[in-house]
């Protein structure tokens, strides 16, 4: 993947986002049918299996086959382990839960930038960051059911045996009688495509399928284009990863102060407007000035990151918990066809040579950074509010 097969780096990671595509869509789907413990033992484990594989890889084929599988693998994961993990908790420990587990997503950064810089073969470095998922195979099996999936299939029974066991561990009394009535009024029939019913539930759904998208795009488009900034790609990679960190600790003292919606067009427009202005420096400045550039690209990672961690937490409130992991399934999907551009997007400074084309990328991740922050301002605001069960309390929120 050097000199004239560069562009074999792009469809390598092309083709591994293509992997969290499907994988955010078919994990998603089966969590809903199967639950949200087995939905994410099945990923775990093909991540095993991807993550050896592909260190044994002969030739690019095989490669990127191995990393299709390796992506829908770790879309899968993620997805299952943050929907059980918000459905733990009540609406007071949402936002801690859910920006916490983006804070671990960053330390796995900074444990793989060391680990890089120390093993500089690449197929032992895959075969050592593969030894995490067997231990977390082995974690994943002493973790209950989500009492919130249980109860939307109408198994009370399970759900009340869990949160009766939480009760006693935190020192809660309930009542003798949990559940009064059918948890659900539509059932566990309902379908992800049942939030495009109504106008108001369908330009919701709409705009934050495209907030996915666009913030994937940024957010996998920074990442990939610090090798393109300039200096040290390990000292660029690592101070990005300190910015991202920074944006989950903003994340946390902020998010139930402003709110998700404020929050979250506040880091578009921030990480947005911070990449059309690198365009400035790179075209009137000459190269002692490009600390500018690279500081400019930072902020825009700021924005991204803050704004990935508030979109996974905003969807989850907004979505009702009868379609919520399909639901999430289908935005991790735009977010994943937003991550398949992002790799082409990233190495556009290849293709349009000259000072130009090392702004070009940041234009264009600024300019459909602003457009995504803009739009979710048409979303309502979930913070401190009650999940919506079914999909009628979806469209009933917010009013």
């Amino acid at each position: 993947m050097i000199c004239d097969d560069t562009l074999f780096r792009s469809h390598a990671n092309m083709i591994t986002m293509a992997g969290f595509l499907v994988g955010s869509f078919g994990f998603g789907i089966l969590s809903d049918v199967i639950g949200r413990k087995l939905g994410l033992l099945a990923p775990v484990s093909l991540h095993i299996v991807a993550s050896i594989a592909t260190s044994f890889s002969p030739n690019f084929t095989v490669f990127v086959i191995c990393r299709f599988f390796l992506g829908a693998s770790n879309a899968g994961t993620f997805m299952s382990a943050f929907v059980l993990a918000m459905e733990f908790v009540g609406p007071s420990k949402r936002k801690f839960v859910g920006i916490v587990i983006e804070m671990f997503w960053c330390i796995g950064l900074f444990v793989l930038s060391i680990m890089a810089y120390f093993i500089r073969d690449w197929s032992t470095l895959q075969l050592a960051i593969s030894v995490p998922s067997v231990l977390l195979l082995a974690i994943f099996w002493f973790i209950p059911e989500s009492p919130r999936w249980l109860v939307s299939q109408d198994k009370t029974e399970k759900a009340e045996k869990i949160l009766r066991k939480a009760a006693e561990v935190n020192k809660v009394e309930l009542p003798v009688k949990l559940f009064d009535k059918d948890p659900l009024d539509s059932g566990p029939e309902a379908k992800v495509y049942e939030m495009f019913t109504s106008p108001v539930l369908l330009i919701r759904t709409l705009v934050i399928f495209f907030n996915w998208m666009v913030v994937s795009i940024v957010y996998y488009g920074l990442g990939l284009n610090v090798g393109n900034l300039g200096g040290d790609i390990y000292v660029n990679f690592t101070a990005a990863n300190i910015v991202e960190l920074i944006s989950y600790i903003l994340c946390i003292l902020l998010l139930d102060r402003w709110g998700r919606k404020a929050l979250h067009c506040t880091s578009m427009l921030l990480g947005g407007i911070a990449c059309i202005l690198t365009i400035f420096p790179v075209l009137y400045l000459d190269k002692s000035y490009e600390w500018i550039t690279i500081t400019l690209s930072m902020v825009g990672k700021l924005g991204a990151s803050a704004a990935f961690a508030i979109i996974f937490v905003f969807s989850a409130e907004l979505f009702p918990t009868i379609t919520r992991n399909s639901a999430l399934g289908f935005s991790s999907f735009c977010a994943r066809a937003g991550g398949m551009m992002s790799p082409y997007i990233a190495d556009l400074g290849t293709i349009v040579k000259g000072d130009f084309g090392t702004a070009l990328p940041l234009l264009v991740f600024g300019g459909s950074s602003v457009a995504a922050g803009l739009l979710s301002l048409l979303l309502p605001e979930t913070l401190n509010q009650t999940l919506p069960e079914t999909v009628e309390d979806a469209k009933q929120f917010g009013r």
